[in-house]
């Protein structure tokens, strides 16, 4: 049976699609996130993925990883403290900055490079974040609606049509996801630049990329009344907005699976 690593692992979107294509994925993360009858489903370990070294996973078939994007999601935002906190990271001629942004990035690569060495072979690596990050770590080779891929995306990749609420989870209970996109069985051949070749509409803000049910322009950020999310209903350290955060920023099924059978 392959294995997968799954670093900065949450509730394990990653880990649910690698799963269900025959991979044993050992799960990497600071804390547990365990919300009622939602945890993590495979092997978890915790652990700093900072202190991790890759010859630890040089028997690996696949990594993955999702590292933390509050710091990206929050510099893309239209606010003049997030402008002048991007402004600061720009202009700070020594780099530290720039290089404690990209601190967990970053370590993903360390801990494939270390793998690949131990392993005496390359060891593929997909790092997953969100769009708010390519100004900082680079353009993404790959976008499955809002999440950003880089690392060793493959050629064929699944597509996305619009956006569309379907049956599934909300946070308050209504039956409807605010995160889940309808998908096409098809693949799509990235254009020569990596960038996703279908007509765009231009740059837009998504609930995923602001880390809440928010839209672009004034308003209440979080909606209101019954459709109010937990991220709303709760202070940014409760178990209520950890929650929201870690089921928003998970891993589609189609996405996550369609690697894992690339690889497999």
């Amino acid at each position: 049976m392959p294995l997968a690593i799954d670093l900065f692992c949450g509730l394990g979107g990653w880990t649910d699609g690698l799963l269900a294509e025959g991979y044993d994925v050992i799960g990497f993360d600071i804390e547990q996130h365990a919300y009622g009858d939602m945890a993590y489903p495979g092997k978890l370990v915790i652990q700093d993925v900072c202190t991790l070294h890759g010859s630890q996973f040089k028997t690996a078939t696949l990594i993955v990883a999702s590292p933390p994007c509050q710091e990206y999601s929050y510099m893309a935002m239209p606010w003049s403290l997030a402008k002048a906190k991007a402004k600061a990271i720009r202009e700070d001629t020594t780099g530290a900055k720039l290089a404690a942004l990209n601190r967990l990035f970053n370590e993903c690569f360390r801990i494939q490079k270390e793998a690949s060495f131990a392993a005496g072979r390359h060891i593929p690596l997909l790092v997953e974040n969100v769009r708010g990050a390519e100004p900082w770590v680079g353009r993404a080779r790959w976008n499955f609606g809002s999440f950003y891929l880089c690392g060793d995306v493959p050629a064929l990749m699944p597509i996305t049509l619009n956006a569309t609420k379907v049956p599934g989870f909300r946070f308050d209970g209504s039956g409807k996801s605010f995160q889940t996109a309808s998908v096409v069985e098809a693949v799509k051949v990235p254009s020569a630049s990596g960038r996703r070749t279908d007509k765009g509409k231009g740059a837009r803000f998504t609930f995923r990329d602001c880390g809440m049910e928010g839209r672009k322009g004034g308003g209440d950020w979080f909606g209101s009344g019954e459709n109010a999310s937990l991220q709303r209903r709760h202070g940014s350290k409760s178990s209520g907005r950890k929650m929201a955060a870690a089921m928003i920023a998970k891993i589609p099924l189609p996405l996550s699976r369609h690697i894992g059978a690339t690889f497999r």
